[in-house]
């Protein structure tokens, strides 16, 4: 599917892609929306039922993956409940083997993310991704989420690359689409970002539930 002589960058989002989005999933739907209602002493259904639509409202935008956002539109402390569930963050099947080839292989790694530095510095302290990559680009960095051009284009000027010879795996493929726009040659994407999901069946764009699809037959 790849032709590894041919990539020189290879952009990875976080979220879905290299960590099993269930942690987030399990938060936003069923561990927020409980211990909101414990704090506030409120039906949890009643809550499940007005939080989640505000949540979605965001989808795509730059509040969407902020957690001080959240923190303030909730008036709760989304860090500490987080962190109540912690356990739940680690890699994908087969991510950290992945990380580790690429480590062989050689391109310029970035970890391509619109996940608020709060959220990585939660995830990176549990996991140790950051040890695997070259640079660490958040769109809260230039506000601008990875959904629009602007991501992209603030993404070259920091660290130019070249469209042609780059990969880019996310999960989300509204983001996908605006890299697709953008140029950016190679776009693959995720049918089990949550282990706890079935799998996609219909994607826009070539799709792997394993990394190891990716890799040469004959990798080191």
């Amino acid at each position: 599917m790849i032709d590894w002589t041919r990539i020189k960058t290879v952009l990875l989002d976080m979220d879905g892609t290299l960590l099993d989005l269930h942690f987030d999933s399990h938060f936003w739907l069923e561990h927020l929306p409980r211990r909101y209602a414990e704090l506030h002493k409120l039906d949890q259904a009643q809550v499940r039922e007005e939080l989640i639509p505000q949540i979605m409202a965001e989808k795509g935008q730059l509040n969407w993956y902020s957690l001080d956002y959240w923190s303030e539109r909730f008036n709760v402390d989304i860090v500490a409940l987080k962190r109540e569930i912690q356990h739940l963050i680690g890699f994908r099947v087969d991510a950290l083997d992945f990380l580790q080839w690429l480590k062989t292989a050689h391109p310029r790694v970035i970890l391509a993310t619109n996940a608020d530095r709060k959220s990585l510095e939660l995830k990176l302290a549990l996991t140790g991704l950051d040890e695997f990559v070259d640079l660490i680009f958040s769109s809260a960095d230039v506000g601008i989420p990875k959904e629009q051009q602007g991501y992209w284009q603030a993404l070259m000027e920091k660290e130019p690359f070249d469209p042609a010879s780059t990969l880019l795996i996310d999960d989300n493929e509204e983001v996908l689409a605006s890299a697709k726009t953008f140029g950016i040659a190679q776009l693959i994407t995720i049918t089990q970002p949550d282990s706890q999901s079935p799998q996609r069946q219909m994607t826009e764009f070539p799709a792997v539930t394993r990394f190891a699809e990716l890799q040469p037959v004959n990798k080191p």
